[in-house]
Formats: structure tokens, sequence, C-alpha cells
């Protein structure tokens, strides 16, 4: 991932055409029309040696000849000759190119490489980047650029549009000019082969200029790239995504199309829910999201109140509603009375607040009022059909009047045509979001609610786990190493429990017996009754084959029931390699849930861990939710909250709930599991047993890749736990210097308030307030990949850590520069604190290969430029402010 050139390519000054052309209707004659007509400012050389001039512009015959080197060049050529193109260009200086051409990929050039081959190696030798190939090309209308085939220009506006497929590109340009849409940017990727997500969201994050980036997805390629860049620019504005591929056949479709691997659809939810962007199915609900968000609040919670004329139109809304996942809001007896005492008698008395079909502003503007203010209610739906006893923007203007007292709470739908035409555009005047159908504005409602639980998820501090523990992951790896070694990829279930035992997971006695008599023994130590499984890494699922016995409540019951098992599975599948029987001690938990958690592997996003309900009929049942590791004890809660079988975990009649703690620490373990063992294909845990008492491991799968993937398969880099490093002060405390985690929250509140108000001066350059949870959450909640910060923890005598000090580098994508910040509590000052933090986030940038490090100083603050002196950095007085810059060159 970077943004290395990307200015050249979105803000140039000068655009060359290569394979610019008169002939009309070509790709070379469509570009340089848009390129004219669109009013860019710089100068625009077409290249073609068959002409002299193309559209009245002087043509050169080459690249070579061209008058300037060009910041930006469009190729529109044959695939054949797009590599010496590119080359050409690179020796000219060109850093950023547009390669329209399809067919890249197809055209063959020798020994098994493709002209897209040797086109990306040309653009490699020079730091030249590539947008496409296959692509409609670029739209930059603020700045006049309209370096595309598209046959319609686009608007300026604020909003970035980034799409894998070009026609989709035309229609929705299409449709934005129906409805008076404006962009920043559009940007057809093609075939991404360079310049992909990741890049163009990292850009449009910082780009001011850019309010909101919608995405049209196909396939993702570089799945942590695309992570790091959506979880950093959606903290600072809304990012709306369509996939298309939900279903598996669609998926082929779009796999087929971008030549790229497709993952499952529940997938790629968790990772846009995990990186705080927002999914619609509609290239409507693109825009509408958009607006939406921008005019109104993030609701509190899901709970609607729908105020109506119509009972027709307000059931609509509510099973749109509940089909969505949210709620009806429940009026409290006050509101009740309010509402009673200004409506008619004939009211429903209920949400939806049907008002009656002749209901007059005057009565809309009371309901708003009072709904507007009630508590019970995140957000109030208020909708009209046309009747000739009420005016349509009559009520509007009523509507509009009430909101102002309660803004960004409000959505409305006037349905109808013509007759509520006007009424709408009062309220698009107005800032408030309008919908033409009910089925639309709760739609929008459940954006919100959504978009704000992603948020959510997001800037969440997570609990600590209710119990720190220690994997025995050398004891898990050689069992798993013992297992490739002997050539299988099948862990057996026996070893698979002592993996999860391993990691804290409470797994029922298991034993090995190779023989239908020793079967017995093992049973008859253990107790009866037990269960009797077949042991075969040829088979999976073992009860499909009548590999498992149950209840087996005596050393006779035991013998035959191995001796039938074998002779059932031999005529079943006589190749299948049968190693013996596991006994295990008959879990006793009468009313225990039957649970399933697992790892699986998705070609895009890597591992995921997947909850649900479990038993034998998992399959068939389909209840589950997945979610990316590294899970936190708030991931885990949430990962069990998206599936049905949650509300059945919180008790009901005479079953009371589930330890729930006990079941996220399992997910967690689970997590951490497939974040050490990357070795670890799938895991089945199923059942896992859950009630009032905890969890239970029953039976275990675990199927191994060898050699195991590259070390970026986690589509979000884990906790470094790695980097955790003692130190001792000189005053003899023990410290511990580690990355800092979500968790730390709480203690980095305690830590801002022991600094004293110099310390605070000379982190921050001047006073702060109390830093809210969302500026917080930015501190403490980061993306180990592309910034780091460490603290100093120590325990109090009251047992309990506490913060000592932070340095933070955060680092530009391309890793040239990491800036970074230090503080450190006055009093501990002299205790070579400080020293020793700068001196490990100094070495952690130098092992990731970054180029320099650098810092901004208070002149006043002596303490600190005599230690960066002293370690090597330069320093520069910044003459228009009090500041030093410092500089270490890595």
């Amino acid at each position: 991932m970077s943004i290395r050139h990307l200015h050249k390519l979105f803000k140039p000054s000068s655009v060359a055409v290569v394979g610019a052309s008169n002939r009309a209707g070509t790709v070379g004659n469509l570009v340089m029309r848009n390129l004219l007509q669109g009013g860019f400012s710089g100068p625009i050389m077409p290249v073609n040696p068959k002409y002299t001039s193309v559209a009245g512009v002087l043509t050169y015959p080459d690249v070579a000849s061209l008058a300037q080197v060009p910041d930006m060049a469009v190729i529109c050529t044959p695939p054949k000759v797009v590599p010496q193109i590119v080359e050409q260009l690179v020796a000219l200086g060109t850093t950023a190119a547009i390669t329209i051409t399809a067919g890249m990929t197809r055209e063959e050039t020798g020994e098994g490489r493709t002209a897209a081959d040797d086109m990306m190696d040309a653009a490699r030798h020079g730091g030249m980047r590539i947008l496409g190939p296959n692509c409609l090309g670029l739209l930059v209308p603020g700045i006049g650029l309209n370096a595309s085939f598209s046959h319609l220009p686009a608007d300026p506006g604020r909003i970035a549009f980034v799409s894998q497929s070009g026609a989709l590109c035309t229609a929705v340009l299409d449709w934005a000019r129906t409805h008076e849409i404006g962009f920043s940017h559009f940007v057809s990727l093609g075939d991404g082969l360079d310049v992909d997500f990741g890049d163009v969201i990292d850009y449009l994050g910082s780009d001011p200029g850019t309010r909101a980036i919608l995405l049209y997805i196909e396939s993702i390629r570089e799945r942590r790239n695309f992570m790091s860049a959506a979880r950093a620019a959606a903290r600072n504005k809304p990012i709306v995504v369509i996939k298309s591929g939900r279903v598996a056949e669609g998926a082929r479709a779009a796999a087929s199309h971008t030549g790229a691997l497709a993952g499952a659809d529940d997938v790629f939810d968790a990772a846009i829910r995990r990186a705080g962007m927002l999914r619609v199915n509609r290239v409507d609900e693109l825009f509408a999201a958009v607006e939406t968000l921008a005019r109104s609040r993030p609701p509190r919670g899901d709970r609607l109140a729908i105020l109506t004329n119509g009972g027709g139109i307000g059931v609509m809304a509510v099973d749109e509603l509940v089909t969505q996942g949210g709620h009806l809001a429940r009026l409290s007896d006050d509101v009740m009375e309010k509402l009673n005492a200004v409506l008619p008698p004939t009211w429903s008395h209920n949400n939806p607040i049907d008002i009656i079909g002749d209901a007059p502003g005057e009565r809309y503007t009371q309901a708003v009022e009072i709904l507007s203010a009630a508590k019970e209610v995140d957000a109030l739906l208020v909708m009209h059909a046309p009747t000739a006893t009420a005016s349509a923007t009559g009520t509007a203007e009523a509507v509009i009047g009430a909101a102002g007292k309660s803004p960004g709470r409000l959505l409305t739908s006037w349905v109808g045509g013509d007759t509520v035409m006007p009424a709408r555009r009062m309220f698009s005047d107005a800032g408030i979001p309008t919908f033409e159908t009910p089925e639309q504005a709760v739609g929008a409602f459940m954006h919100m609610v959504n978009y704000r639980r992603n948020q959510e998820t997001l800037m969440e501090t997570p609990p600590s786990a209710p119990a720190e523990f220690t994997p025995a992951t050398a004891t898990a790896r050689l069992i798993i190493e013992g297992t490739l070694a002997s050539g299988h990829d099948m862990v057996s279930e026996p070893e698979a429990k002592a993996v999860l035992a391993a990691y804290g997971i409470p797994t029922v006695e298991t034993h090995i017996a190779t023989t239908p008599e020793e079967a017995a023994d093992k049973a008859a130590e253990m107790g009866f009754p037990v269960a009797l499984k077949i042991l075969s890494p040829n088979i999976s699922h073992k009860s499909d084959m009548g590999g498992v016995d149950l209840f087996l409540d005596s050393r006779p019951s035991v013998i035959s029931a191995a001796e039938n098992m074998v002779a059932t599975i031999k005529k079943a599948a006589p190749h299948a390699d049968l190693q013996g029987f596991s006994v295990q001690r008959m879990a006793q938990r009468p009313g225990a849930h039957e649970l399933i958690v697992g790892i699986a592997t998705d070609p895009i996003f890597g591992p995921v861990i997947l909850f649900g309900q479990g038993g034998t009929a998992v399959e068939v049942i389909g209840d589950r939710a997945v979610a990316l590791p590294p899970l936190n004890m708030s991931l885990a809660r949430d990962l069990v909250r998206r599936t049905r079988v949650a509300r059945l975990l919180h008790g009901y009649r005479d079953r009371p709930p589930i330890d729930l703690d006990a079941l996220s620490l399992t997910l967690l373990q689970v997590s951490q599991l497939a974040v050490d063992i990357p070795e670890i294909a799938e895991l089945d845990i199923n059942p896992l047993f859950a009630d009032e008492n905890g969890v239970l491991a029953l039976d275990a799968r675990i199927r191994l890749q060898h050699p195991p993937p590259q070390s970026e398969r986690l589509a979000i880099r884990p906790y470094p736990r790695e980097l955790e490093e003692p130190f001792t002060l000189r005053s003899g405390r023990k410290v511990l210097l580690r990355p800092i985690r979500p968790e730390d929250e709480p203690n980095h509140y305690e830590f801002l308030s022991k600094l004293t108000p110099e310390d605070i001066r000379f982190r921050f350059f001047g006073l702060v307030g109390e830093l809210p949870h969302t500026e917080m959450a930015r501190l403490t909640q980061i993306d180990y990949d592309r910034e780091m910060a460490f603290i100093a923890t120590a325990e109090t005598p009251g047992g309990t850590d506490e913060t000592l000090g932070v340095v933070r580098t955060v680092t530009d994508p391309d890793n040239e520069r990491a800036e970074y910040a230090i503080v450190v509590r006055s009093d501990l000052k002299g205790q070579k604190l400080g020293w020793k933090m700068l001196d490990k986030m100094v070495r952690y940038c130098r092992q990731r290969g970054t180029k320099q490090v650098v810092g901004q100083v208070l002149r006043e603050n002596r303490r600190m430029l005599d230690l960066v002196k002293s370690m090597g950095f330069k320093t520069r007085n910044l003459i228009s402010e009090p500041v030093v810059e410092v500089t270490l060159t890595l």
C-alpha cells in the first residue's frame, strides 16, 4: 500500500494522451474530447505517429518527443505496445499513468508472461503508479480533469466514488446527473494491478475536499492494506460500500470479472463492520445513505417512532423496520398522556401514531414536538399521504418548523407523485432527509443504526478478559508439528483437544485406545458412562460414518460397540486408516446449550472466527456469525449477539443465562490460537456445551495446511506481544514497556490526569481539557500496521497497573517518515524512562525499515532537546513558530 505519486494522478498539472485519435468513437478520441471539454487548465499533449494534430492540438510522434515531462499519461493503445510505452514514460520521468487498455492479462509475451506483467515491471523500475488496466479512467471535476472515455462528465461535489466496474461507473454517472449529485473524485480501478482500494482510500481519507467515500467492490486483493486504510479513513468520514457477489453465483461471476478470488459474503460483512464502514445493496442506497448520514445525527439506538396520517403506509413501515432488525419505540404513559391531550380520540393510541387522514399541520407540529422529546424514541419517521382535506406543503412546513427544535433525529416520507414533489423539495432545502416510500425511509434509518453500531465497534473500549490466560503455545506447536511430520493434515480428536487445553479451553477427559479391549480398560478407569469414537485421519465427520457411540455403561458394551464400529466403517470406507478409538467421559450437563466455535480460512481475508448454534444439524440450522481475528471481549460478545441462538443464551423460562464471560473468553482463546498457529486452516469445536457453570468442549476437529501461509495472512495485525520489554528504573522499580491496547483507555485517562500543566503543554503545545471518548479511542485503539504507541506500565502498591509514560509514532503509508511524540510523568524525570522509551521506538522504526523519525519540540523544552541531541537527532528552528523540528535519519 502506498500513496506515493498519487498526487500526480489525482492533481496533475499536465497530461499526455498516448494513442490519441481523430477517429470518432475510439477510446483515444473520446479521452481527448473529454479532456479538452472538461476545462483542464494544464497542457494536454496527444501522442500518435499517425497524426500531426488531434482535435486541433499539436500531436507528438512518440513519448520521447514530448515538449515537457507530463505529470500523468493516459494510455489508450493496443495491449502489446503498452509495456514499451510505460518504459518510455518512466525514462522521461513521468510518475503516474492511467492504462485504459483492456486485455493486458491475456496478451502473452513469452515464457509464461503477459503484457500486464511486463507493464508492471517497467512501472516498478521507475516508481510509476498505474491506474488500471481495463478501466474507464479518472474524473476530478474540481480541477476540470476528465481523463476517461465516459459518455458524460461529472459535476463537482464532495463525494468520491471508486469502482472496479467501468460499466457501473457510466451507469452511476448517468444516475447522478439525473439526481444532481456531484463528485470530488470518480475513479475506475479496473483490474487494479497497482493502484487499489487501499491506496485510493488512503488518499481520499485525508483529502479535505472529500466528505464521503463510496465504493463498488467485487473483490479485494490486498486484505491488510484494505483494512488498514478503511479503518483509518472511516474515523474521519463515512465510507459506504456496495459489494457484489452476495450469493454464490454472483460471487463466481465477480471472480471471473476481476480475475481475483471471491471470499464468503458473511466474511466480507464482518470486515465492513470491523472497519466502521456501512454496506448497502443498491446504487440508489449508496447516495441516500451518504445524504442521511450527512444530514442526521446517528441515533442512540434502533427504536423508531412512526407518525403518519394513513394506517396502511404505517404498517408498511413497521414491516420493513422489523424485517431489517429495528424496533418500534414503546411509548411511555407520560408520552401517551401528552398525545391524548392534543390528538383526536380516534388516533391509533399506539406506535405507529396514526393521527388520521384529515390531520392539519398543527396536529403534526404538536405530535412531532412530543415525540422528538421522548427519551424512549431514538428517531422519528414522519409520513404523509395526500388527501383532499390537508395540504402536503402546509404539513411539510409545519413539520420543518417543529423539527428545528430537535435537529438531526427526523426522517420524512411524503408518499405520492406530483402532488407531494414540492413538499419533498421543501424538506431537501431544509436539510431534512426525505424519501419517496416508507421502505426507503426505514432503510435509511437502519443505515444510520448500522453505521452507528459499526462506528461504536471501531471506537469501543473493550473490558479486560475475566481471567488473563497465558497459552502454552509451545505445547500446541509440538502437537501440530507431530501431525504434519506424520504426513497427515487432520489432527486426531484427542490431540485436537490437547491443543485446546493448551489454550485454556475446558475439554472433556479423553484417552486413546488401539483395541476394543483397551478401550474398555480406559472406560473402566475413567468411570461409566463413556462415549466411544473411531480414530482415523481419513474420517472427519465420524457420526455420519457410524463412528460414534454414546452412553456406554459397561465393559462389554464398550467392546461390542468398538467391534461393530470397525465392521461398519470397513464396509463403508474400506480404505480408511483405522488407528483405534478415542474414549471420553460422557459429559453430564443437562440443559446446556450446544454451540459451535471454529476457525475457517477465507481466500480474501484469511483466518476468521465462527460462532453459532451447534450439534449434528449445524449445517441445516445455519445459525452462525463470523468475525476477523484478533478478538477482544467486546468483539467476542458482538459475535455472539449476531446469532439467533444468542437470545436463548440469556435465559428463558426455567433455563438460567449462560456464563457469557466464559463463552467470550473461549472465543478470545480460539482467536489467539488462529493468530499463533498459522498451520491451522480449519478448527471446529462442535459441540461446545455452554451453561451457567461455564463451557466444555466435547469434540474438536483441526485441519492443517503446510507450509503455512505468508506472515500477513491476517487481515488485521494482532497485538505484537513480541515487542514487550521489561525495564528497571534507577529507583529499582520494575516497568514493562509494551504496545498500547484498547483496554488501556481507563488507565490512560488516569495517566493524563497525573500530568502537570507543563507536561501537557510540552506534549500538546497548549492546555487541553479532558479528552472525549472518541479522541481517547484514537490514542489507544491503533492500527499496529501503520502506527505504534509504547506505554510504560508498572504495578501500584494496590496491585493494579498504572501508566507512567507513552511514546507514539504515526508513519506515512510509504514508510518514509514516522512522526513521534512522547510524554512521561514529571515525578519520574531523571529515571531514564524517557530515554528508554524513545530508544525503543527508534529501534522499532529502524527494524521496520522507516527512513526518518521526526518530531517537533518547544524551544523551552530543554530536557527533551538535550535527550534527542544525545541520540543523534538533527535540529532545525522553525522561524515562524516557537518550535524546533528534530530529525533522525535511520
